[in-house]
């Protein structure tokens, strides 16, 4: 399908901002970039937001819970959710309205991790980072006034790696029994050569290079690349795991290790939804307020982890 018009405006603005060449960029200078490019945007009513610190493996770790405008009554059910940005970048504010939208259109309370970076933080600190906030929400349930029978993991890119690990650890160290695990174009494997990375390696928000270059800094060893906790694609089974959604985009390298994911947690008999928005770009689910199929995608999210709580 042609590029959507929308996602066509987004990369016309990014191309007139002019973004760098990954390899000669320091890590912390491009947070400082990547924050100052944020558009802002009215923020979405939710019914209250409070920040908070949380024992972390590495030590307090920075959570953001959102409860939804529609609260109802009772305790709600809740989606760990782990932002995107590489494993190098990103933050709560980066998410902030995407866990807002998610929050009230599924009607849940959203726990938003603000786990280490790399590379000050390698691999596996993220993922632990995940792992620990994930057991705490389901170890406080009754003082967060969530039910931690109804308790799901989410993220998008690198957010929907450590979403895909998180669940992975939840089934190796019979950790919390998860509802669900909702992972949006997630990075699924330490590998650049299929055909939607060689389809889009270039010009379409997220370049193969920056890929290698989020890669680099997050794996402390190459053969880190191969340890299914970094590579959830690599496991040797995906059985036992949470049912899934998986969301990609037909302009996005990452769309053939999602969708071959997807695959392999329907082959190990793991219920999976597989959707693929078509002439949209990576990142897209963040773009609502300029891309019209982000609201859809969003939407369907929210509709599959009410569907996944109510069961």
């Amino acid at each position: 399908m042609p590029l959507d018009p929308q996602a066509k405006l987004v990369l016309d603005a990014l191309t007139g901002a002019g973004m760098p060449d990954p390899w000669t960029i320091d890590p912390a200078v491009f947070r400082v970039q990547v924050r100052a490019m944020r558009v802002a945007a009215p923020e979405l009513p939710i019914g209250r937001v409070e920040d908070r610190k949380i024992p972390g493996p590495g030590g307090p770790l920075p959570v953001r819970i959102y409860t939804p405008l529609d609260r109802g009554a009772g305790s709600q059910p809740v989606l760990a959710f782990f932002h995107g940005g590489g494993f190098v970048i990103g933050d709560l504010d980066s998410h902030d309205g995407t866990c807002r939208a998610l929050a009230n259109a599924a009607g849940c309370s959203v726990v938003s991790v603000d786990y280490r970076l790399a590379p000050e933080a390698k691999f596996p600190a993220a993922a632990e980072d995940c792992y620990a906030a994930t057991c705490w929400i389901a170890e406080n349930a009754g003082a967060l006034g969530v039910d931690a029978s109804r308790l799901a993991v989410g993220g998008d890119s690198a957010g929907g790696n450590l979403a895909a690990v998180t669940a992975l650890l939840a089934r190796d160290r019979r950790g919390p029994r998860l509802a669900h695990q909702l992972l949006v174009y997630p990075v699924a494997d330490c590998a650049f050569d299929t055909p939607s990375y060689l389809e889009n390696a270039q010009g379409y928000f997220l370049p193969r290079e920056m890929m290698r270059w989020f890669w680099h800094h997050y794996l402390e060893k190459p053969d880190h690349a191969a340890d299914p906790y970094a590579s959830p694609l690599r496991a040797s089974t995906l059985a036992g795991v949470a049912p899934a959604t998986v969301i990609t985009a037909e302009y996005d390298p990452l769309r053939d290790e999602g969708e071959a994911y997807a695959a392999r947690l329907l082959r190990a008999g793991v219920p999976t939804s597989l959707t693929r928005y078509d002439g949209v770009i990576h990142g897209f689910l963040g773009m609502g307020a300029v891309i019209d199929k982000a609201k859809h995608a969003v939407a369907q999210a929210a509709a599959e982890l009410r569907r996944a709580f109510a069961s």
